[in-house]
């Protein structure tokens, strides 16, 4: 029913926002994933999921088309519910949750506070096929979770280059070196950069 809004940030918190848009305020739930990509500006657009409860109405919003898609595919999943899909956005990145759906790896959705052993492989069986046509991705080609190449990507972000620049060259110096620590990644990306 309301697919984005755009207007007027009055609160910012890292779990909700406040938008006016022409004088009425909508009241926000957001992830730390969104929360992290808000620009520093007077006025947003947020992407937004509205959920039709009894009891309440209650707007989503995300930053990036591509979260809220993960979001609602999480949310079709018995047993996750928007807070749990939330949660789940908020401990690790979109990129991660797919590649962990896509390569079958329990370990890293059951991380995630308030998901058991049993929701995470439901978590799997429901969106694995899914992810891997929607994402075009190989079983085979998915790169495991790189901590150093995480780490490094922080860092190029608060030096102040753009995420997504860095991301690419920072995929092409793990992929040329896998076993590349933080400071050689961060180096050689900053001759790239």
């Amino acid at each position: 029913m309301i697919a984005h809004l755009q207007g007027k940030l009055v609160e910012k918190n890292p779990t909700e926002v406040v938008i006016d848009c022409g004088g009425v305020g909508y009241h926000v739930n957001i992830s730390l994933h969104t929360f992290s990509l808000i620009p520093n500006a007077d006025y947003i657009k947020l992407y937004t999921h509205l959920q039709i409860k009894e009891d309440a109405h209650t707007l989503y919003g995300f930053v990036e088309k591509s979260e809220r898609e993960i979001f609602r595919m999480l949310i079709s999943v018995s047993g996750i519910g928007a807070g749990i899909a939330r949660t789940m956005l908020s401990s690790i990145e979109p990129k991660q949750i797919i590649n962990a759906i896509a390569s079958g790896d329990v370990g890293i959705i059951q991380s995630i506070k308030g998901i058991g052993n049993k929701t995470a492989q439901r978590v799997i069986l429901d969106l694995k096929e899914k992810v891997l046509k929607l994402y075009d991705l190989d079983e085979v080609s998915i790169v495991q979770n790189n901590t150093n190449r995480d780490e490094a990507l922080s860092a190029l972000e608060v030096l102040g280059f753009v995420r997504k620049t860095s991301e690419k060259v920072v995929e092409r110096i793990v992929k040329e070196d896998p076993e590349a620590t933080v400071e050689t990644i961060i180096k050689k990306a900053l001759k790239s950069l």
